[in-house]
């Protein structure tokens, strides 16, 4: 029998295919791309398997119903027609979120009050009691979206954004996503089969990713809880057995993963990620200035880094970006370097001519992911694609 049902990952601009040959790969069905989305079928096991293994995924809906609203009325009375006691108890808890793109409503917050509304008074109503609201742990995260008169009601499997995968404790000021982090190794095209560098690595999250991605380690195995641990029909048997057919497909990594950073408190707080990552085997972080260092050996060198972008630290940005450029050019021979910053200004400085620009946006800034290639030998020119 097909037990499969439609579902929609929330990923971040600009990885929407990543995340498509991820759903692929894992083995979704009818895998269909939009924006900051993509939409798949699998089962309840797949479901949890997507929780566990997208590294590109924020969120993962399950959709219940969709209808036209054309005002709160509307809203109100499709939502209370539908049966809430399949997914929650009269006595559990409830929490709504809501998204609306619609000149119809303007305010997502009173969207989320009048769909918990109608969801309270419904059971009032037919049993007598009613679900709590708890914003913080609820036994049923509900996901409203309104796109002018459609209106699409899910159920959010993940809970916290899956970017919070329970390694990080320690942060710096401007820490990177775990999403954005992944996403960035990934369109880069590392592959494991090199040397990995992040020469200016804070508190370690691209390091910790490129790790689980050389190991092929589930990013979400070390997350406290899923949403859908509480839903009423929880299968912890065949959550179990998910876990262990992903964990028995990871892989060997033999080359190095290492890090930089001039700060030492940063240097302590990604050590401390990385312990608690569980992947101090494969990486090694050092009290470095990215400047004063140079390549050791000759083998090939894959460097993505997030440098600052001046809106968070007091920093001289076109110096800085200018000796990005010359320390790439004089010391990293045989390099494929490649970093992401929204400071499009300051990017004019590196002087180098980048071999590829891929338009993102990091924490609502425009953003673009650059890659400059550093050629053995010092023939002028050479580090040019």
């Amino acid at each position: 029998m097909d037990n499969n049902f439609n579902m929609v990952a929330k990923t971040l601009f600009g990885f929407e295919e990543l995340l498509a040959k991820e759903l692929t790969q894992l083995g979704a069905r009818d895998v269909k791309v939009g924006v900051r989305n993509v939409s798949f079928a699998g089962d309840k096991g797949f479901m949890y398997k997507a929780n566990l293994a997208l590294r590109t995924a924020i969120k993962i809906l399950k959709p219940i119903n969709s209808f036209r609203v054309n005002n709160e009325k509307d809203l109100y009375d499709q939502l209370y027609k539908m049966d809430w006691s399949q997914y929650v108890k009269p006595t559990g808890t409830i929490a709504v979120d809501a998204t609306v793109h619609s000149h119809l409503f303007t305010h997502s917050l009173y969207i989320a009050q009048k769909t918990k509304d109608a969801i309270v008074d419904k059971f009032r109503d037919t049993v007598g009691e009613r679900p709590n609201v708890d914003l913080k742990f609820p036994d049923l995260k509900i996901n409203v979206h309104i796109d002018r008169n459609m209106c699409n009601i899910s159920l959010d499997s993940s809970g916290d954004s899956l970017h919070k995968r329970g390694y990080k404790t320690a942060t710096n000021i401007a820490p990177i996503n775990e999403v954005l982090a992944a996403g960035l190794i990934m369109l880069s095209g590392w592959d494991g089969q090199s040397d990995f560098m992040d020469p200016m690595c804070g508190s370690g999250t691209i390091l910790a990713e490129a790790a689980m991605i050389a190991c092929n380690i589930p990013p979400n195995l070390m997350r406290k809880e899923f949403a859908f641990e509480r839903w009423q029909d929880w299968d912890v048997d065949l959550f179990e057995k998910i876990e262990e057919s992903l964990l028995i497909k990871t892989r060997d990594f033999h080359h190095k993963i290492i890090g930089y950073d001039k700060s030492p408190s940063a240097v302590t707080k990604a050590k401390e990620n990385i312990s608690n990552a569980q992947l101090e085997d494969f990486v090694e972080v050092r009290h470095e200035d990215f400047f004063k260092t140079q390549k050791a050996g000759n083998e090939k060198l894959h460097m993505v880094f997030n440098p600052p972008y001046g809106e968070r630290l007091d920093i001289e940005m076109e110096s800085f970006y200018k000796s990005i450029g010359d320390t790439l050019k004089q010391n990293y021979p045989g390099t494929d370097a490649w970093f992401i910053t929204s400071n499009l200004d300051a990017l004019k400085h590196v002087g180098l001519r980048p071999s590829r620009k891929i338009h993102l946006v990091n924490a609502k800034l425009e953003a673009r992911l650059v890659k400059y290639v550093m050629y053995e030998g010092s023939k002028k020119g050479k580090y040019m694609d």
